[in-house]
């Protein structure tokens, strides 16, 4: 395993071009966890929220991946106290297709009027005249997906988003999809503890589609004393979290981890992941640890 000198830690993990136009490096940050339990209402240290996000950017992530649902809006409203005006550089990814009716309950709700709806609201909660990537939180099953995502389609063509992606897809599901509209990135559950999205990670490679994995450590599974990556983390000099992040960026070009906290120093030790660079034997080590 090998380390990186660059300035900023996330500078490390090289890039990836959303949509071919718009390049972010890939380890970015997710802004689920800024929100009160069960995703749901307030911070419980709302400065601390604060200084999450703007101790990232600093550190060089300039992808941030938040949702409508989030708190509602709780996600949205804290990335702009935070940071707008925004840097020339950073990219944020929100999502709509999932409401709320409290703590830790999530409902598919993907009706036309609905999407614009909180997509107009995104807008005004991020301070955004344009989205760079909205993303279908999850397909509705009982709406037509050429309904959800022409909407998005219309949202695109009247410049209020840049790029359209979706959310816990299938392969069938995502070329379906991309026969309705250009889809530059899919977001399913992925980490070394968890490869069934493995299929879809292969076609979105294949196809140069962004992948990005949530909960990329399982949340915190992985990363816990006396778990699976314990004992290599301590081989190695690491924490188990960035050795999961590592992983992940040496899996695939087109992985965007999105490692999520609500403190400083655990933002911190996540981002100094994309310094670490796995041979082929550590890597293949640490994916047969957690098989």
């Amino acid at each position: 395993m090998t380390t990186s000198a660059a300035p900023r830690p996330a500078d490390s993990s090289g890039t990836f071009a959303l949509g071919g136009d718009l390049t972010v490096n890939r380890l970015g940050y997710g802004a689920m966890q800024l929100t009160g339990p069960g995703v749901w209402g307030e911070p419980e240290d709302p400065d601390e929220a604060i200084r999450v996000l703007r101790r990232i950017v600093e550190l060089g992530v300039n992808f941030i991946d938040t949702a409508d649902s989030y708190g509602p809006f709780v996600s949205e409203r804290l990335i702009r106290e935070a940071l707008h005006p925004y840097p020339d550089d950073l990219v944020i990814a929100t999502k709509a297709g999932l409401t709320r009716s409290g703590p830790d309950d999530w409902r598919p709700v993907g009706r036309p009027e609905y999407l614009r709806q909180q997509a107009e609201l995104s807008l005004r909660h991020l301070g955004l005249e344009r989205i760079d990537l909205y993303q279908l939180h999850r397909i509705d099953e009982q709406v037509p997906l050429a309904d959800q995502l022409g909407e998005l389609k219309l949202l695109q063509e009247e410049g209020k988003i840049r790029h359209i992606g979706v959310s816990e897809v299938t392969v069938e599901q995502l070329e379906a999809a991309r026969k309705l509209v250009d889809v530059v990135s899919v977001q399913n559950l992925y980490n070394l503890a968890d490869r069934s999205a493995e299929d879809l990670l292969v076609h979105a490679e294949r196809e140069n589609i962004a992948f990005i994995p949530w909960f990329p450590m399982a949340t915190g599974e992985l990363a816990r004393a006396g778990g699976p990556l314990d004992a290599a983390a301590r081989d190695h000099g690491a924490s188990p979290s960035q050795l999961a992040l590592a992983w992940l960026l040496r899996r695939s070009p087109v992985i965007l981890p999105i490692p999520g906290t609500k403190s400083v120093a655990h933002a911190e030790e996540n981002v100094e992941a994309a310094r670490l660079t796995l041979t082929d034997a550590e890597f293949e080590a640490l994916a047969a640890a957690v098989a």
